[in-house]
C-alpha cells in the first residue's frame, strides 16, 4: 500500500485482467476499497500468446501445474511487454530460485522478460 501511495506516479501502471479478478473476491468492502484504488489504470488483456507462454512456464516446470495463474501473471506482462512485474508473491514469481528460470524460458520464446520484484524492491 505505501508503494501505491508514494511511488505509483513515477510509473505508467497496468493491471490484468486476472488481477481485477482477484481484487474482487472476498468482502465486498474490501474488494471495493481494492478496486477503487486501480480506478482509470488501463488493463491489460488476456491474450492467447499470453496462454501459450503460461503454458510453456508450466511445461517446463518453472511455475508447478497447480499455479496456473502465477504463469498466466508472469506470461501477460512478458507478452505485454511490461517492464516490472510487481507482486508479493514468492512462493512462484518473486523467487530466487526461479526468476532466472522464468527470465531464461520467456526470453527462449522471444519476449522480454519483466522484472520480477516486490513492491518495496521497486524503489530501495
Amino acid at each position: 500500500m505505501d508503494w501505491w501511495t508514494n511511488h505509483k506516479k513515477e510509473y505508467n501502471i497496468f493491471v490484468s485482467e486476472l488481477t481485477i479478478k482477484e481484487i474482487s473476491l472476498g468482502s465486498d468492502a474490501q474488494s471495493k476499497k481494492r478496486l477503487s484504488l486501480i480506478e482509470g489504470v488501463e488493463v491489460l488483456e488476456t491474450t492467447e500468446n499470453a496462454k501459450k507462454l503460461a503454458k510453456i512456464l508450466i511445461k517446463n516446470r518453472v511455475v508447478p501445474k497447480t499455479s496456473a495463474e502465477d504463469a498466466l501473471h508472469i506470461a501477460i506482462s512478458a507478452v505485454q511487454n511490461i517492464d516490472f512485474l510487481l507482486t508479493w508473491n514468492f512462493k512462484h514469481i518473486n523467487n530466487a530460485n526461479t526468476k532466472e528460470k522464468i527470465k531464461h524460458i520467456i526470453e527462449k520464446n522471444d519476449y522480454n522478460s519483466p522484472i520480477l520484484c516486490s513492491p518495496e524492491e521497486l524503489n530501495r
